[in-house]
């Protein structure tokens, strides 16, 4: 079966057809022509890109979804910023090789049986310390009054 490698050129096309810029496009191009404009608006697409990224490292350590803030403040400054594109770039490269490293079945083996094993002894640990401690439920004592 022979592919066929010669480029077709088609006709050019009618001004119906030719698509014309978004309005998000012709506002965009609007602010980049005035300087003050471009400035202002590259100052706050920083300071929302930081704060939604500052949020995700945030949220490294305490409860929320760290991994996806910081991508989308990354993505955020992406729009306007060479340096974020580049570590949004790496980032997603990160993201796929870590992505292939957790779902190769003898890692994901071994990573469920490390998990089952750390419950097991966690729960262990925590009986032990009870019955080490002499820990006694509220409503097991039976000399209990409360209104004496």
């Amino acid at each position: 079966m022979a592919i066929n490698h010669e480029k077709e050129v088609s006709a050019p096309l009618t001004p119906e057809e030719a698509e014309e810029p978004g309005v998000f496009v012709r506002f965009r191009e609007y602010m980049r022509r005035n300087p003050l404009l471009n400035t202002t608006w590259r100052i706050g697409v920083f300071t929302v890109g930081v704060t939604v990224l500052a949020g995700g490292l945030v949220m490294m350590v305490a409860p929320g979804p760290g991994i996806l803030g910081i991508v989308v403040g990354l993505a955020i400054l992406a729009t306007e910023f060479a340096w974020a594109q580049r570590a949004l770039h790496h980032a997603k490269q990160a993201a796929e090789k870590a992505k292939e490293k957790a779902l190769d079945p003898r890692k994901k083996r071994r990573n469920t049986i490390l998990a089952v094993v750390g419950g097991v002894l966690a729960g262990a640990a925590v009986i032990a310390y009870l019955v080490v401690y002499d820990f006694t439920l509220p409503w097991r004592i039976r000399d209990y009054t409360p209104w004496k």
